[in-house]
C-alpha cells in the first residue's frame, strides 16, 4: 500500500503492467458492466454545457437516451453515472471499425470542447473510492482487459506510467511526482 496525501493507493498500481489493446478489446469496457461510468457533480454540469458540440459524434440510440433523460443516470447504490443504452453500453459510445470509442473525447481531440471525458474514464482501470479523508485508488481487475495486461506487461508499462496524464489531471503534477520518486525509492 502506498500512502500519498490524502490518497491510499493498493500496490497494484505499482506492480500491474497494462497498455490498452484496442484491437484486440474493441473497445468492451465502454460496452460491458453493471452501470454507466461514474460521474461527479461538477462533471454532469460540463457535460451539459458541452453535449450539443457531443451529439455530432454520437450514435442514434445514445443521442435517442441523453435527449429523453439527459446526460447522467444513478445507478444502483445512487452515484452518478453516464446513462446506457440497453442496460449496457454507454451512451456516449460511437464506433469505428468496430471499435468503441467516446464521442465526448472525439470532441474534445477535434478541438470542439476542452473537457476530455469523465475522470473515470480516463482513468480506467484505476477505480477512486472518495471517503471523508481519503481517497481509496484501486486497481479494477477485469477479464476483458486481459490484452492490455498482456501488452502491458510486454511493454513494461505500470499502471502508474499508463495513467500519467489521468492522475495528473486528478491529483496535479507535484504528487504524482511524489508517487513516482515513492515508487521507484522501494524496492
Amino acid at each position: 500500500m502506498i500512502v500519498l496525501d490524502k490518497a491510499i493507493l493498493s500496490d497494484d498500481i505499482k506492480y500491474v503492467c497494462f497498455s490498452c489493446d484496442l484491437e484486440k478489446c474493441k473497445g468492451t469496457c465502454c460496452e460491458e458492466g453493471d452501470c454507466g461510468a461514474p460521474l461527479d457533480d461538477e462533471e454532469i454540469g460540463i457535460m451539459e454545457d458541452i453535449i450539443d458540440e457531443v451529439k455530432p459524434y454520437m450514435e442514434k440510440e445514445g443521442l435517442e437516451i441523453i435527449e429523453r433523460d439527459g446526460v447522467f443516470d444513478v445507478d444502483f447504490e445512487g452515484d452518478f453515472v453516464t446513462p446506457l443504452v440497453n442496460f449496457k453500453q454507454c451512451a456516449f459510445v460511437y464506433y469505428e471499425n468496430e471499435i468503441a470509442f467516446c464521442a465526448i473525447e472525439k470532441a474534445f481531440l477535434e478541438g470542439k470542447i476542452k473537457f476530455r471525458k469523465p475522470l473515470s474514464c480516463h482513468l480506467y482501470p484505476i477505480r477512486i473510492k472518495k471517503h471523508d479523508t481519503f481517497d481509496a485508488i484501486n486497481y479494477h481487475r477485469w477479464e476483458i482487459c486481459s490484452h492490455a495486461r498482456e501488452k502491458g506487461d510486454a511493454e513494461s508499462i505500470p499502471l502508474y506510467k499508463y495513467l500519467k496524464e489521468p492522475l495528473v489531471r486528478c491529483y496535479g503534477e507535484d504528487w504524482y511526482n511524489t508517487l513516482c520518486d515513492e515508487i521507484n525509492s522501494k524496492p
